[in-house]
């Protein structure tokens, strides 16, 4: 089952009001401290979050990672972060006390009753396709008087409240920009466009550095894969916490398994991490394996390991496009989620007209670009064509610009900092 839905979500924090009311409170009167820096990840110790880490640590901020799990705190240990749970009272005061808040996801990436007061910098974590924030219903859905049109204008200004916190949202392009800043409710001067720190590690070094490191990691994750098969990467997007509607049966599961074999490939399974639905095959095979985020919690990095990226929706599909990798996409329900999440643009504007509607057709496709080098060509030409459109720097020096601007705008003589 799905473990998180915006309906649930909005709930909670509607409950949750009085603790955001004592936190405002608080950091009204805990004053900041200068140069003090606290980072959380929903997905875990990677994403852009851990690439402005490495880009601050050398200037000697004093910085801690603020983690959600035992497990964030022994990845970050193997890194040398340092960290405290966002929840305790510690996570609570550093919250309070930083300066600069650097989240990917929310504010609940940290402690989110202390955040008021300080610089905040959402790194997010991709560009979207379906619409985020203020841009989607889905986003004002709540478990409490559901049909309530009351409430939900009541969730949209709570929620274009919080945006307002958020002083650096970096965008990938122009386009991607008005995006962040319709989906936030922000002006063009917090959303600066200087490339996703997140991406950065498909431009650095050489395509065989980058490709040699991902196989490597990937072989870790998932046990070990003859150098010599094709890999693919199955990246459903999340269902706001509906089934997944593109399970394979078990007859194509059978047919999947044998394209795979005929083209002596392997299948890496990652269900989104919030979503629900079983990718299992019904009998034994080497050639399916997972790469859930149990496994690997950021997959960014391991893009350039891969020969094909099969996707519906995620945002995978514009970082596979800096690589560049040929994408199929399996939609059965364009229809459906467009009406309830709606997209940016078209579908078709990303995925071409010739999206498979269920495996059946997936299959074919996928038969075809891993079995036809035209085919396979055509699909690299269309993702560099989309990285062209969405991606205005591919130098590997996004993080960087990113750092600068946040030195830029943070405000020494703010009230409270000392």
């Amino acid at each position: 089952m799905a473990s998180f839905s915006f309906g649930a979500g909005n709930a909670r924090k509607l409950a949750s009001i009085p603790l955001y009311a004592l936190g405002r409170l608080a950091t009204l009167l805990i004053p900041r401290s200068r140069d003090t820096w606290v980072f959380g990840c929903g997905a875990g110790i990677g994403d852009g979050a851990l690439a402005l880490w490495r880009q601050a640590a050398p200037a000697g901020h004093e910085m801690v990672w603020l983690t959600g799990s035992a497990r964030d705190a022994r990845d970050a240990a193997a890194l040398g972060i340092a960290t405290i749970p966002k929840s305790s009272l510690r996570g609570f005061w550093r919250t309070a006390r930083a300066e600069v808040v650097v989240v990917t996801h929310g504010f609940g990436d940290v402690n989110r009753y202390a955040v008021s007061g300080a610089f905040v910098a959402q790194l997010w974590h991709g560009i979207p396709l379906k619409r985020i924030g203020l841009d989607s219903p889905e986003t004002v859905r709540s478990r409490i008087l559901p049909r309530s049109l009351a409430l939900r204008r009541l969730l949209a200004a709570l929620y274009r409240g919080a945006a307002q916190r958020i002083r650096v949202l970096p965008a990938a392009s122009h386009p991607v920009r008005a995006r962040l800043e319709s989906a936030f409710g922000l002006t063009d001067d917090r959303v600066p466009v200087t490339g996703e720190p997140r991406v950065d590690v498909l431009s650095q070094g050489t395509e065989l550095e980058r490709r040699l490191h991902a196989r490597s990691a990937i072989d870790i994750a998932s046990g070990p894969i003859d150098p010599a098969a094709r890999l693919v990467l199955y990246a459903p997007t999340w269902r706001d916490g509906d089934p997944d509607p593109a399970v394979p049966t078990a007859a194509q599961w059978e047919r999947i398994e044998g394209v795979l074999r005929r083209r002596g490939a392997v299948l890496l399974v990652r269900s989104h991490p919030l979503g629900a639905g079983e990718y299992s095959p019904p009998f034994p095979t080497e050639r399916v394996r997972s790469l859930g985020s149990d496994r690997v919690s950021d997959v960014t990095p391991l893009l350039p390991g891969l020969d094909v990226l099969l996707t519906d929706y995620s945002s995978l599909a514009f970082d596979a496009a800096l690589v560049p990798l040929p994408v199929v996409y399996l939609a059965p329900d364009v229809e459906a989620y467009g009406a309830r999440r709606g997209f940016y643009g078209a579908y078709a504007d990303v995925a071409g007209d010739d999206w498979a509607r269920d495996w059946d057709q997936a299959a074919d496709r996928l038969d075809s670009v891993l079995g036809d080098p035209a085919a396979w060509e055509a699909g690299v030409d269309r993702s560099r064509q989309l990285s062209e459109r969405v991606h205005a720097f591919d130098d590997g020096r996004n993080t960087e610009r990113v750092y600068r601007a946040i030195l830029r705008g943070i405000d020494r003589s703010t009230k409270g900092v000392r």
